[in-house]
């Protein structure tokens, strides 16, 4: 088993290594890929340095069996062919192909066998905040149909990568000394601040984010349930951050509710606000869990619920899925 990452110098492709290396991912061989720009950096990975080749069109991935690509969607479109011309499984955190009819849009506490029809080679990681809240709400659809979903999303600095987070702590650095604020990963200054923008808008008013959790969890639940949603950028650093309320078609009791998130792969229930219990990033990032909190009753509807979430954006919503479609595709004997 050979294993390629693509963009390996960023935040995700660095989490990517971390993840195979904590998961004693079952492989023999690494090899990793970037841009001109990281080309030639030098990374260790279970006591052994790997250098980072020139990403280009050639043969380098003939004895690649599964190809982790994080360098966005340009490079991935650009670079699919050539990632998947002799067999290799592409898993592309980009959204370049996540609305594809012919690829797979895959969270394996979800839709794990989706994974196993991939007519171009290609998996899609679907976009992280997505990933959170359906691995949330899969426990609760078994219990009764969600018709539909409304979402704000409280997403931290590292949803817009490595450079993106080192920006908001320069920031808080330049305003304690009375300096300039350097802007550029963000429309706005993040620090003390909130950015009710992720992405860019689309004619309806809604932003390009806000759509992906509409498009992506009709596919990834086969539901034709509608996900309504806000999506903010906050000043924490890394872990994002969910408040979703869901109506079914039958009521769900709290207590059904808390036992199906508590038995549910990839959740954590922390759920005791009366002792000041709840998911915060500060406490889910590192993790691999979905925690969920403040489950409650919507007082605007007999058939509604409410509840917090957050996880790690880095790990579950990127390079921890990816992994995890990895490991399904091995274990049911589904790579080349």
């Amino acid at each position: 088993m050979k294993v390629a990452i693509v963009g390996a110098s960023g935040a995700v492709g660095q989490e990517f290594l971390r993840i195979l290396a904590e998961r004693n991912f079952p492989m023999d061989d690494l090899a990793l890929f970037g841009s001109e720009r990281s080309a030639g950096s030098k990374y260790t990975f279970q006591g052994k340095e790997y250098e980072v080749k020139l990403l280009q069109h050639n043969d380098d991935f003939r004895d690649i069996d599964i190809a982790f690509v994080s360098a966005g969607g340009g490079t991935s479109k650009e670079f699919a062919e050539t990632i998947t011309k002799h067999g290799a499984v592409m898993i592309d955190n980009s959204s370049a192909f996540r609305m594809d009819e012919d690829v797979p849009l895959v969270v394996p506490e979800c839709n794990p066998e989706d994974a196993l029809n991939r007519p171009r080679g290609i998996i899609a990681n679907p976009n992280c905040t997505t990933i959170m809240m359906v691995v949330v709400l899969q426990p609760l659809e078994k219990l009764s149909h969600i018709k539909r979903i409304r979402v704000s999303s409280y997403q931290s600095a590292s949803g817009a990568g490595a450079a993106a987070m080192a920006e908001l702590q320069q920031q808080y650095g330049e305003l304690l000394n009375n300096q300039p604020v350097t802007v550029k990963k963000f429309p706005h200054q993040l620090a003390y601040n909130v950015i009710p923008q992720i992405d860019v808008f689309t004619d309806n008013g809604y932003t390009k984010e806000e759509m992906k959790m509409f498009n992506e969890t009709r596919k990834i639940m086969h539901t034709d349930a509608r996900c309504s949603a806000t999506c903010v950028r906050v000043s924490s650093l890394r872990s994002h951050s969910e408040s979703v309320w869901i109506e079914t078609e039958e009521p769900i009791s709290i207590e059904a509710a808390r036992e199906a998130i508590a038995n549910a792969p990839g959740c954590t229930l922390k759920d005791d606000p009366s002792n000041l219990v709840y998911p915060m990033p500060l406490e889910t990032a590192g993790h691999d869990d979905v925690y969920v909190g403040r489950i409650r009753k919507d007082l605007a509807d007999d058939c509604g619920l409410t509840l917090w979430l957050s996880g790690d954006q880095i790990r579950k919503g990127a390079a921890l899925n990816a992994v995890q479609i990895a490991e399904y595709l091995i274990e049911v004997g589904n790579v080349k």
